[in-house]
C-alpha cells in the first residue's frame, strides 16, 4: 500500500532523433525556460514603458552570462585539472558540461555590467525585473535534469520516493 505513492523512474533522456542528432528533454525544458522568460521580461519592459535596446541589451547579456557561467562553472568547478592543461577543450560546449551554479554567477556579472553600462541604473532594479522569469527558468531547467536522470538525492524507505531504474546501479 506504501508502495503507491513511490514513483518508477525510466523515462529517456532523449526526446527524439533529428539528422542523426538527439534533441533530449532537457534542451526542450532549457528553451521552454527560456522563452517564457523572455516573454515575461519584455512585458515588464513594455509595461513599464522602457527602451526596447535595453530590452535587447539585456538579452544578450543575460544569454552570454549564463553560456559562458555554466560553462566555466562546470569546467572550473568540476574538472579544473584538464580544462586548465586543455584550455580550448572549455570552448566546446555542445560536448556536454554546464554548472548551475556557474550559471547563476554569470546571470550576476552580466546584470552587474548590464547595469553600469546600459541603464546607469542600480543592479538592484535590474534583478528586480528577471529575478522571478530567472527562476522559472532553473525550474525548467531542473526538470530536464529530471529527464536524465541526474542531480538527485540519496537512496530513501519513504513511499513517495522517486526510484531511478537507469541508475539503480550507483546506489548498490
Amino acid at each position: 500500500m506504501d508502495r503507491l505513492l513511490a514513483v518508477t523512474w525510466n523515462v529517456d533522456p532523449t526526446l527524439f532523433t533529428l539528422l542523426g542528432r538527439e534533441i533530449r528533454w532537457y534542451g526542450l525544458f532549457w528553451v521552454i525556460g527560456l522563452i517564457v522568460a523572455v516573454y515575461i521580461v519584455h512585458r515588464i519592459f513594455k509595461k513599464e514603458d522602457l527602451l526596447e535596446k535595453w530590452f535587447d541589451s539585456l538579452f544578450i547579456y543575460m544569454i552570454v552570462g549564463i553560456i559562458v557561467g555554466a560553462r566555466l562553472g562546470h569546467c572550473l568547478f568540476y574538472e579544473p585539472a584538464y580544462y586548465l592543461a586543455h584550455p580550448f577543450e572549455m570552448i566546446k560546449v555542445w560536448e556536454g558540461g554546464l554548472a548551475s551554479h556557474g550559471g547563476v554567477i554569470g546571470i550576476i556579472i552580466a546584470v552587474w555590467i548590464y547595469s553600469r553600462r546600459v541603464t546607469k541604473l542600480s543592479t538592484l532594479w535590474t534583478f528586480d525585473r528577471v529575478m522571478v522569469p530567472t527562476g522559472f527558468t532553473a525550474a525548467m531547467i531542473r526538470f530536464g535534469n529530471l529527464m536524465n536522470h541526474e542531480i538527485y538525492g540519496g537512496p530513501t524507505d519513504l513511499p513517495w520516493g522517486f526510484r531511478f531504474i537507469t541508475n539503480i546501479y550507483h546506489w548498490m
